[in-house]
């Protein structure tokens, strides 16, 4: 997995000491998540995939504010994980999934669209993430202001968003942490960086995975527009309705895929 999960930008300029005092562990009865966690941003996306999936819950815990779901029959085991807001709050379901073994992760979360090309309902696959929170910059070089996701796992949401006669948009997001700052000047200076949408986690994800040598990458429903300076909230549009359901299934057969293709012979 090595080259394929370290797809991120800037992580490896040198710092003075990386080592943290505190570092996740897998505790006295870790979960048997299987290499694949799916982290849902919303608790109606959670529990949309529980229902869709047809592989049954063999394990359920909490996960600090969040609960966890391990799916499994003979053939696949994956992780649902979720809610959660935010990139310190990802950064630590990261932290959790890796310390248990998980070896991919596809984080499924909702957008604002800040690309005028870019509207309610549709979906967007990630090829980079414009940082603007505050996380990544504790696990490498504080100055990079882009994560990348890992382009393998990428081409497989790719795959399976077509597999689901899905439309979708590539290219970039922009992560804050700032849901109430989003000005017009910096929806204009992101619009000018090329950013298609605006959320909260996928840049930490992206760089906390990178640095735990985990793949990861995003599928992003957007739920709202603010591209032309104006809020326009599209939550109950039926376009984004169906663009969550495509989403998430989409999600759910990439754990079905990732299994096969990992089960043990």
């Amino acid at each position: 997995m090595g080259a394929a999960a370290r797809s991120f930008t800037c992580i490896e300029m040198p710092m003075p000491d990386r080592r943290a005092i505190v570092n996740p562990v897998r505790g006295k009865k870790p979960p048997d998540t299987g290499p694949l966690a799916i982290m849902a941003a919303t608790e109606s996306d959670l529990r949309l995939m529980s229902h869709l999936a047809d592989t049954p819950v063999v394990e359920q815990r909490k996960l600090y504010m969040s609960s966890l779901q391990v799916h499994a029959d003979d053939q696949r085991r994956f992780t649902l994980a979720g809610p959660m807001v935010g990139a310190p709050y990802a950064a630590m379901i990261v932290e959790a999934l890796g310390a248990w073994g998980v070896e991919s992760i596809l984080f499924v979360g909702w957008c604002g669209a800040v690309s005028r090309h870019v509207k309610a309902g549709d979906i967007i696959v990630p090829d980079s993430a414009i940082v603007d929170e505050g996380t990544s910059g504790h696990y490498g070089d504080p100055t990079c202001r882009v994560a990348l996701p890992a382009r393998p796992l990428v081409h497989q949401v790719r795959l399976a968003l077509q597999l689901q006669g899905a439309r979708f948009h590539d290219g970039a997001v922009w992560t804050t942490d700032a849901i109430y700052r989003e000005t017009v000047d910096k929806v204009k200076h992101y619009q000018s960086k090329g950013a298609l949408a605006v959320e909260m986690e996928q840049s930490a994800i992206f760089t906390v995975a990178g640095f735990r040598n985990i793949e990861a990458a995003g599928i992003l429903v957007v739920s709202d527009e603010l591209s032309d300076y104006q809020w326009r909230p599209g939550i109950n549009t039926p376009a984004f309705k169906i663009a969550r359901q495509t989403a998430c299934r989409a999600a759910l057969s990439m754990a079905n895929e990732h299994k096969t293709l990992n089960a043990e012979p």
